[in-house]
């Protein structure tokens, strides 16, 4: 006679692995600011917040290559007003692998974690 015990396998989220967002920028700042804060910091992305202090999106280096002449459109253009990444995003509670097969749906190698409100809790990147 054999006894199986089976142990519930404990699922990994979102929320386990998640970071603090380093860079967050307004969705009201303009574009040759926001490319100046990118380069400046070294970083490949920053989380854009709304007026309410929501997550409007991520932006990227590459969301921004297009505006690299910097021209009086640079000067003028909210981030609001430009392609960047959007929602739908990740939650806290979502299994991680799901949330990694998103991401490689969506060629996105980091995403905005919100909570219920649609603030950012974190950024989840694999």
């Amino acid at each position: 006679m054999s006894i199986t015990l089976e142990h519930p396998t404990a699922t990994v989220t979102v929320g386990d692995l998640m970071t603090y967002p380093e860079l967050q920028i307004s969705d009201d700042v303009m574009v040759d600011t926001a490319m100046d804060i990118l380069l400046s910091s070294g970083a490949d992305h920053a989380l854009v917040r709304d007026e309410d202090g929501r997550c409007a999106g991520l932006l990227t280096r590459l969301h921004l290559a297009p505006f690299q002449a910097r021209s009086w459109y640079t000067e003028r253009t909210p981030i609001r007003d430009i392609v960047h990444d959007r929602a739908p995003f990740a939650t806290a509670d979502m299994p991680a692998g799901a949330a990694a097969a998103a991401m490689h749906a969506r060629g996105l190698d980091a995403w905005p974690v919100v909570d219920d409100d649609g603030h950012v809790v974190g950024l989840f990147s694999h």
